[in-house]
This record gives C-alpha cells, structure tokens and sequence, in this order.
C-alpha cells in the first residue's frame, strides 16, 4: 500500500494552481471539471510525475473552514513538503513574496520552516533526515 493522492483545501482553485506551480513549482496532473465551478485539480512533483497528488481541493464544506481556521490560528502547518535545502527555500520563496510564519529552525538533524500558501493554508517545508 502506498499514498496515491492527497489533498489541501483551497479559497480559490485557480489561485492555488498558480501559487503550487508558478511559486512552488509542481506540475499540473489533472485539470478536469466538475459540476459547474469546481475541477479535480492536482499538482505533482516535476521529479516525481508518477507519484503522490495533492489534490487541490475546494474548501466549500463548511468543516473545511472551522478546520483550516483552527489550524492556522494554532500555527499548525496542514501539510509538509520535502526540501533539499530549506534555507535556500525559504530564500528563493521570499523573494517571490511567500510569506512565512516561522523562519527556517534547525532541530537536530532536520530544518524546518512554515509558509502561508495563500489559499488558507500552512504548510511546513523540511529537510529529510540523513
């Protein structure tokens, strides 16, 4: 058994799809609409197209807000990305104005930082252990 997909609740799916592509650099996967408004939208990696989805998902249930809301105002990032080097993210994001709630934290043998994507999220972004 593997993770296939997962997904982020977002404000705005075009603004997501910008943000994960243009910002963060994944790849768009699937672009397809459903109902009137909404799409299956899903991002990958560019060095793993075949891997994991994120879905971004539209945040129209109710729950998703009161869960984002609590979320954000506790500090606790939804998702967490992997990174050759977070200093130098975390540099090369905020150059393209990424806002971070917390900068780049060195714990041992893993550094860690925290960003807003944007769409209601936080997402922390980390090295792997060695």
């Amino acid at each position: 058994m593997k993770i296939h997909l997962t997904s982020v609740f977002v404000d705005d799916q075009a603004k997501a799809l910008h943000f994960y592509t243009e910002i963060l650099g994944f790849v768009k996967k699937h672009d397809v609409p459903v109902g009137e408004t909404d799409r299956w939208l899903t991002v990958v990696s560019p060095d793993d197209p075949g891997g994991t989805e994120l879905l971004l998902e539209p945040a129209s249930h109710p729950a998703a807000k009161t869960y984002r809301d609590a979320l954000v105002k506790d500090g606790i990032p939804l998702a967490q990305f992997a990174v050759d080097d977070v200093k130098a993210e975390y540099e090369r994001l905020r150059g393209l104005g990424v806002h971070f709630s917390q900068e780049p934290l060195d714990m041992d043998d893993v550094t860690i930082a925290v960003l807003d994507d944007t769409c209601g999220n936080l997402i922390q972004i980390a090295t792997q252990p060695q």
